[in-house]
């Protein structure tokens, strides 16, 4: 027994999402590109090994290029399983990423601060600005000083290029987000 073609096997996924996109039947684009409809079938059943006549025919009844029509298909998202970014830990307190892909000049981190606990804050570059949201506990945080204590939807904006910290004095975790916008060199 033969394995699949993987290029039979990709013009038939590309030609199966992109007719349902389109909320068309495989009669309808068949009658379209000029085809039987017993070929757009066998097409979309990923065995045929299309001539480019029929490659060149199926990809102006979709309205694409032939290279699109070939060409591995394109992602419409991807999924990332809960404990796949990475995660660290500054003492007690656990930080992880948010975002898979990087943000030049961004940063977007989770804090979970256990109870009775404190991190000290890394300052940033001159210039920064740092958002800080609470998500659930108390989150208490101390700037240049300067005190507050957040509860669920309180937002800090402050310079993060200063002297920061975070804590947590209550009885329960707290957890808040943390925006890091970066100031870009001059």
């Amino acid at each position: 027994m033969s394995s699949p073609d993987p290029l039979g096997e990709r013009i038939a996924a590309n030609i199966r999402e992109l007719r349902a996109a389109r909320a068309l039947t495989q009669q309808q684009l068949a009658k379209l590109a000029g085809l039987p409809r017993a070929t757009w079938q066998h097409l979309e059943s990923g065995g045929a090994n299309p001539t480019v006549s029929v490659l060149h025919k199926v990809a102006l009844a979709l309205q694409i290029s032939v290279e699109e029509l070939i060409s591995p298909p394109r992602a419409a998202c991807r999924f990332y399983a809960a404990g796949t970014l990475p995660v660290k830990s500054r003492g007690p307190v656990t930080i992880a990423r948010l975002l898979p892909d990087a943000i030049p000049g961004v940063m977007i981190e989770r804090m979970e601060l256990p109870p009775r606990s404190a991190m000290a804050g890394v300052p940033h570059t001159d210039g920064t600005r740092e958002y800080l949201t609470c998500e659930s506990g108390e989150l208490g945080l101390t700037v240049a000083g300067e005190k507050w204590t957040l509860r669920r939807g309180d937002v800090v904006v402050f310079r993060g290029d200063q002297k920061h910290g975070y804590s947590n004095a209550g009885a329960k975790a707290a957890v808040g987000y943390s925006v890091v916008l970066l100031a870009t060199g001059t």
